[in-house]
């Protein structure tokens, strides 16, 4: 993979080196077999597969993790563009993780993504402690600032798909603002319940499909917007779908992300929290927090059962 050190990291983020990942951690992500513990099996063990090369593979709990950079994540999808390959790109946290390992039907869902990175620094921790260490969070709330300038540069098309009302457009303009060249095809906000409406579901996939993106995000949460993609990338096969959540609020500022520092040591989840305790309390404090233990647990004796299996 070429080196991309021009490709714009996000500001919120410390600088990185984006050179290829050094051999060890090929290596080890190359021997990161799926454990049995994991309750996906084949379900998601082929992420990080696309037409092109595979990329080295990390596995927590039975799922793949691609073992690459944001910026070499930025790079795969251009060049695999270059090469006339769409795909999809799933970026979990902590909570997608529990329920990719929980929920079969959930994790069904994400068995034909091309790539799968790790949006979670309990995710990157947890690579370590088992001795394959993932080379750094790849979050989809930065894809879409780093593979938009990324976009830029190559000529390619986008498309803003979802968000909160008004914020595609904003974000449209916000983008192709801070990036000169971007050429951002169309913009659009499903309202509540289109996915149940027939002619909505229509007037959407032809206001998609007539633009002709290259790059397609889909701010809808998650797994709305995972089913929304798989309707999708049927109707255009050589685009590649990027899942992104509440990005397109984060790049209008309507919502805050946390502070660099919190960022930096996994704790922006308290941030999200503090901003919607009614919603997310359960998800984060209930469901989460005791997963992450167990996670982070398993993964440091995983580490010792793989040397003493040798």
């Amino acid at each position: 993979m070429e080196q991309v050190m021009d490709v714009e990291k996000v500001d919120s983020l410390p600088p990185e080196d984006l050179k290829t990942p050094p051999e060890d951690i090929k290596k080890s992500s190359e021997s990161s077999e799926p454990d049995s513990g994991g309750g996906v099996g084949d379900a998601v063990s082929d992420a990080g597969k696309s037409g092109g090369a595979a990329l080295p593979q990390v596995y927590l709990r039975g799922v793949g993790f691609a073992a690459i950079t944001e910026g070499e994540c930025v790079e795969h999808i251009l060049e695999e563009l270059d090469a006339g390959r769409g795909g999809w790109v799933v970026t979990p946290n902590l909570d997608i993780l529990r329920r990719l390992v929980k929920e079969p039907d959930f994790a069904a869902l994400t068995k034909d993504a091309s790539v799968m990175v790790a949006d979670g620094m309990p995710l990157v921790w947890a690579s370590k402690l088992q001795g394959t260490p993932l080379p750094e969070r790849v979050a989809g709330s930065n894809l879409i600032l780093s593979l938009n300038a990324g976009a830029a540069k190559r000529g390619r098309k986008v498309f803003l798909l979802g968000g909160d009302e008004g914020t595609s457009e904003k974000a449209a303009e916000i983008l192709q603002e801070r990036y000169e060249g971007l050429d951002i095809v169309g913009t659009f906000y499903p309202p509540f319940g289109f996915d149940k409406d027939e002619a909505m579901m229509a007037e959407l996939t032809k206001t998609v499909v007539d633009a002709q993106p290259d790059i397609v995000f889909v701010a809808l949460g998650c797994p709305k917007q995972e089913k929304l993609i798989i309707k999708l990338r049927e109707q255009l096969p050589g685009a590649w779908w990027l899942g992104v959540g509440i990005s397109f609020s984060f790049v209008c500022g309507e919502v805050k992300r946390a502070p660099k520092w919190m960022q930096k040591i996994g704790m922006e989840w308290v941030h999200r929290l503090w901003q919607e305790p009614g919603r997310l309390f359960r998800r984060y404090v209930v469901d989460d927090i005791p997963f992450a233990i167990g996670l982070l647990v398993g993964s440091f004796f995983r580490r010792f059962s793989r040397k003493r299996n040798g």
